[in-house]
């Protein structure tokens, strides 16, 4: 007996739609999830969006400042964070700490301070990190023993920031 042409064609179509509706319903899905190739990895990646702005937050303490606990060039100081200073100061103290010595290489420098003119030495420290801010190559001075009571984290920090500001008894710092 022979199938009539009509139905044929109608069970070879029928067949083509069963097999395309299975594909698009149970074998797409699953590829979609394997990982793509290696090539089309390659075309296929976004490039990594703009980096968000570390923030740090930062209380005042009872007497209205900020202090802070960085790490410069790895090791925890104690320092006010003073808008008012233009540089990073560390005590003689801190100073010694972190290694840093008055050498004859050291280019002296006169300071300008609320209790008078203050002789100290310049610096760069190779990194100073506040929580997940990091700053790298940073100005600073070291001043003599007892011209400084804490270190202070100045204007050569604060203005490779993308930003601070001061609101009711915090600050914000934006790296």
């Amino acid at each position: 007996m022979t199938t009539p042409p009509l139905i044929w064609a109608l069970s070879v179509a029928g067949v083509a739609i069963a097999g395309a509706l299975s594909y698009t319903q149970f074998l797409a899905p699953r590829m979609a999830d394997e990982a793509p190739s290696a090539a089309m990895a390659a075309t296929e990646q976004k490039p990594p969006g703009p980096r968000m702005p570390s923030t740090l937050a930062v209380a005042a303490d009872y007497r209205g400042h900020y202090i802070v606990h960085p790490s410069v060039d790895n090791y925890r100081i104690k320092m006010m964070v003073d808008t008012g200073a233009s540089i990073v100061a560390l005590t003689a103290a801190d100073a010694r700490a972190l290694g840093v010595k008055n050498d004859a290489s050291s280019r002296k420098i006169v300071l300008s301070t609320a209790n008078g003119a203050v002789t100290g030495f310049r610096t760069v420290l190779r990194e100073i990190r506040l929580g997940d801010i990091v700053v790298r190559n940073v100005d600073a001075v070291v001043l003599p023993e007892r011209a400084l009571s804490m270190s202070l984290l100045g204007n050569s920090f604060l203005s490779k920031l993308q930003g601070y500001e001061v609101q009711t008894g915090r600050m914000v710092l934006r790296g």
